[in-house]
């Protein structure tokens, strides 16, 4: 066998190698990108079976909250409307009184799961008005504070949004930061004149 022979077969045997560890190589990649893509999905998957856990938990917490209420006699629960998100419950509506509100906080706080209570209860004026009475009184002074702080928004040498507007059966409240007394007494006179205000009670603090 000659020199030439002997080189050509190392050759063939070197390059035979080398496409065998390529091959190896890419094989072992592949599996390992397939790993990797099946992981991928059982995350999301588990993902997406911890939202729909976390849902049915929140639901089931708002049917007990509900239940809760109902057995307590001296709570009008048809008044109160219960909501749950990520174990958070959030209790609106009208009560009949303050004691009425906590007791249906406390209901609702005592309730297997229930890691805290928002509430947004509203007392009636009178305890013994309709819910849509209260319903009506509620939304009267909602548009009156809309109001104002559409009429104070369009003043140009007022800055509205260092100022709060809160309404309560009529009478409008202003706190906040304005520049003088005068500026004050400006924002009292605006809130006077809309439609529906009794009243105004100006907290408003200057700043210089």
């Amino acid at each position: 066998m000659t020199k030439t022979t002997i080189s050509k077969t190392l050759l063939a045997v070197a390059l035979g190698s080398s496409l065998i560890s390529a091959s190896a190589f890419a094989q072992q990649t592949t599996t390992h990108e397939s790993e990797s893509g099946i992981e991928s999905i059982g995350k999301k998957i588990d993902s997406s079976m911890g939202q729909v856990g976390d849902f049915m938990d929140d639901s089931a917490i708002t049917a007990r909250v509900k239940a809760g209420l109902i057995d307590q006699k001296s709570i009008k629960s048809t008044d109160i409307t219960v909501s749950t998100e990520n174990k958070v419950v959030t209790l609106s509506g009208f009560v009949r009184s303050q004691n009425e509100a906590e007791l249906a906080v406390i209901t609702a706080g005592n309730v297997e799961g229930v890691s805290s209570v928002s509430d947004k209860l509203h007392v009636a004026e009178d305890g013994s008005k309709s819910t849509s009475e209260a319903v009506s009184n509620y939304t009267d002074d909602a548009l009156i504070t809309s109001k104002v702080k559409a009429k104070l928004l369009s003043e140009e040498d007022i800055a509205s949004r260092h100022i709060g507007v809160k309404t309560t059966e009529g009478i409008v409240q202003l706190t906040g930061d304005v520049k003088s007394n005068t500026q004050a007494a400006h924002v009292e006179s605006i809130a006077k004149t809309i439609e529906g205000v009794k009243s105004v009670k100006n907290d408003l603090k200057v700043v210089q």
